[in-house]
Parts: C-alpha cells; sequence; structure tokens
C-alpha cells in the first residue's frame, strides 16, 4: 500500500511538471498524444461552448466566451496547485513519518492538509516531519511552491502582455477594414493601390502580426481562447482578412505587384495551419463554400468600380480557387472550433465602424438638433 502510495506520488508529480514546463517554458508545440493541459482543455472548453450555442443574443454570447481564456488560466494553475499538493501527500504517506501535536493519529488526511500548508509555506507546525525522508520531502514542497508562485507572479503578465500585443493591429484594422472587417473594405479604404509602397508597407506589417500571432500562440496556447474587446473583431477575423486580400492579389490585379503580398500570404496561411492544430480543431468537408461564383463576381464589379481591376479569366479563377483552398478549410475549422465567425468577402450592409459610435451618441446628436450651429464636416 505504501509503495503504490509512493509510486502515485512521483508519477503525478512529474506529469504535472512536465505539464508546467511544457506549457509554461517550452517555446513550441508538443506532439505527444497525450497533455494534461490539452486535456483540461478539451474537457472545460466543450461544455463551456455548448452552453454558449444556447444563448441567443450574438454580444451576450461573445460576452460569456470572453471569460473562458482568463477563467481557464486561473482554473489550469489550481489544478497543477491541487495536483503538487496530493502529489506530496502520498509521498510523505508512502515514505515519512510524522508526529501530530495533540491525540489525534496520523491519517492521509491530516498528512494532505500538512502537505498543503507545506506548499504555501504557511508553517503552522502542528504536523511535524520525524524520519530524513519526510524532512526532506517537506523542504523539497515548501521549495516548489514559493517556485509555483513566482511562476504564477511572472506568467500571467507574460500572457497579457502578448494578448495586448496582438490586440493593437486588430483594433488598427477597425478604420482600415470596417468593424467586422472584410477583404473589400480593406482594399476600398486603401484606394488600392495609387501607391505600391503603401500597400506593401500594410502588407508587410501584417506579416510581422501573423508571426506574432503565431509564436505568441503556441507558445501560450490559452491566448487561442482570448476574445478581443470587441465582440464583431477577432484575431481569426484579422487572419482571415489578410489571407483574402493576399490571395485576390495574387490571382492578379492590374499594376499591382506581388511580391509582398506572396510573403504576407505564406506567413498568414502558417499560422492558419498550426493554430488549427493547436486547437485540435477538425477539417469537415462539408461547409459551405465561402465565396460563390456569383458573389465573386459581384466582388470583382464592386471593386472594378472603384478602380481597381481583377482579372476576369480561367487562370485568374482557377488560381484563386486554389489558393483559397489552401487556408480556408483551416479558418473555418478553428471557427468552428473557437465559435468564431468567418469574414466576409463583402458586406453589402451599411456598418458603422466601431470608432463611430459611442453610449452618448444619441443623446449628443438631439442635443444639436435642438441647438443648430455650423455643420461638421464628415472626412471619413
Amino acid at each position: 500500500m505504501h509503495l503504490l502510495a509512493v509510486i502515485a506520488g512521483l508519477f503525478m508529480i512529474a506529469v504535472i511538471l512536465l505539464d508546467a514546463f511544457e506549457t509554461i517554458v517550452l517555446p513550441r508545440r508538443v506532439q505527444r498524444s497525450f497533455r494534461l493541459t490539452a486535456w483540461f482543455y478539451r474537457n472545460t472548453w466543450i461544455p463551456w461552448s455548448k452552453f454558449a450555442a444556447r444563448i441567443r443574443s450574438a454580444s451576450r454570447r461573445e460576452a460569456y466566451l470572453g471569460y473562458f481564456g482568463p477563467f481557464s488560466l486561473i482554473l489550469l494553475l489550481v489544478l497543477w496547485a491541487a495536483g503538487l499538493i496530493l502529489g506530496f501527500a502520498l509521498l510523505q504517506f508512502g515514505a515519512g513519518e510524522h508526529v501530530l501535536f495533540g491525540t489525534q493519529p496520523i491519517t492521509f488526511w491530516g498528512l494532505l492538509y500538512h502537505s498543503g500548508e507545506t506548499f504555501f509555506t504557511l508553517g503552522y507546525g502542528d504536523i511535524t516531519p520525524v524520519s530524513v525522508a519526510a524532512r526532506a520531502l517537506s523542504v523539497l514542497e515548501a521549495g516548489m511552491g514559493f517556485a509555483f508562485l513566482g511562476v504564477v507572479i511572472g506568467y500571467l503578465p507574460v500572457v497579457y502582455s502578448a494578448f495586448n500585443t496582438r490586440e493593437i493591429e486588430i483594433s488598427l484594422l477597425d478604420s482600415r477594414a470596417g468593424s467586422p472587417p472584410t477583404t473589400t473594405e480593406l482594399l476600398l479604404r486603401l484606394g488600392c493601390c495609387p501607391d505600391q509602397e503603401v500597400l506593401d508597407n500594410t502588407l508587410r506589417n501584417w506579416e510581422r502580426w501573423c508571426a506574432g500571432l503565431l509564436a505568441g500562440q503556441i507558445s501560450y496556447p490559452v491566448l487561442s481562447f482570448f476574445r478581443s474587446q470587441h465582440s464583431n473583431q477577432s484575431w481569426l477575423s484579422a487572419l482571415t482578412v489578410m489571407l483574402d486580400t493576399t490571395s485576390l492579389l495574387l490571382a492578379g490585379v492590374d499594376g499591382v505587384r506581388t511580391e509582398q503580398a506572396r510573403l504576407t500570404f505564406a506567413m498568414a496561411r502558417h499560422a492558419a495551419v498550426d493554430l488549427a492544430q493547436v486547437v485540435n480543431a477538425r477539417y469537415d468537408a462539408g461547409r459551405a463554400l465561402r465565396l460563390p461564383d456569383d458573389q465573386r463576381d459581384q466582388l470583382r464589379l464592386l471593386l472594378t468600380a472603384n478602380g481597381l481591376r481583377l482579372r476576369n479569366d480561367q487562370p485568374a479563377n482557377v488560381k484563386l480557387a486554389k489558393l483559397r483552398s489552401l487556408y480556408e478549410p483551416y479558418v473555418q475549422a478553428l471557427a468552428e472550433r473557437l465559435l468564431f465567425t468567418v469574414p466576409l468577402w463583402m458586406d453589402t450592409a451599411k456598418r458603422k465602424d466601431n470608432w463611430q459610435g459611442g453610449p452618448w451618441d444619441r443623446t449628443i446628436q438631439a442635443s444639436s438638433l435642438e441647438r443648430p450651429g455650423p455643420a461638421v464636416e464628415d472626412h471619413f
């Protein structure tokens, strides 16, 4: 019985330490078939997302989903701490000798309490280790508890720093591609493209953003579950818009060079493929096409009317379809897995950008109607 307790304790501590190392310290994706963190997120996200699917209001559903990322992060840290405390309690039960001040006998539950107070360095002294092994385990656990506290203090700011870095470009996309963003709106607002350098600089910035997205969410997979501040924005929408935009440019646009578009497409597609594997997204061949032929023709007419001439021949259409096949299954699988909305290629509805709305706008407009003054020019 005592030997089994020691073996179980060593196994539990080893699994948790390895999992914590791979999640916090190791900056790459682990492809092992079983991981504690992957198991944890798989078995917490599924019920959370199923409940979210029953919420009819899109804004309330996004608000509810927004709690999962931060809450799951805290819950994972609690799981690790509880597992380490239980593991050391098993070791103390199997290998240690203790003295309890008072008349109560030493039991496993008493040792579990002793493990908890040692891990959190409380040190009440009501249970005292006697043997060399028990004392060594107590010192080791106290040191591990102190290190765990340091990891928590250091880990959370790093995760939120990576989150803020990701969200900066997403917020900048609001006035550049609309809310929610679309490829058509991005190209139209760029005035695509009287100055090739403007387009190249924009795509170059998004190439770096895609690289940062990939590096950040592979190092800290929990970031995949962190939602953006606005319900009509997401990292997946931004990534998809970049893929759509660069695929259109690569299919052929009169007067536009494609060197930077090719680099941005490659980086964005790399991010989509790897992040689909990070969250264990699943491919479904039965998903509807995002750009049927009739919508593709409408998109081409709209852009042509605004001075952007897309190639309209069979080779261009085939190339666009091939490029889309390289990433659309992945972004659609990500959207289904994480309950995101995949952005449209074009949105004919007139929507305000997020910066154009505010809680006091109606009051301000009503006041301006009551007190007419000089008209304010709309520069947008």
